[in-house]
């Protein structure tokens, strides 16, 4: 009859036994925060370069009086 004692305490057993380790849902949080910051960052630079290629194309522009 020891499995009735099983009962009410799978949280205990679990808290025991995956102590320290990551659980499934929060590992696909992780790498959807990952993912985004990897996709935000690559948005920046690309960003930026166009930023800098527009600025520089305006900058020639204005230096032959157009």
């Amino acid at each position: 009859m020891a499995f009735f004692g099983l009962f009410g305490n799978d949280r205990a057993m679990a808290d025991t036994a995956y102590s320290g380790r990551e659980s499934a849902s929060e590992k696909t949080a992780r790498k959807r925060r990952e993912a985004h910051h990897r996709n935000a960052r690559a948005a920046d630079r690309q960003g930026q370069a166009w930023e800098d290629a527009e600025r520089a194309r305006q900058d020639r522009r204005s230096r032959w009086g157009r």
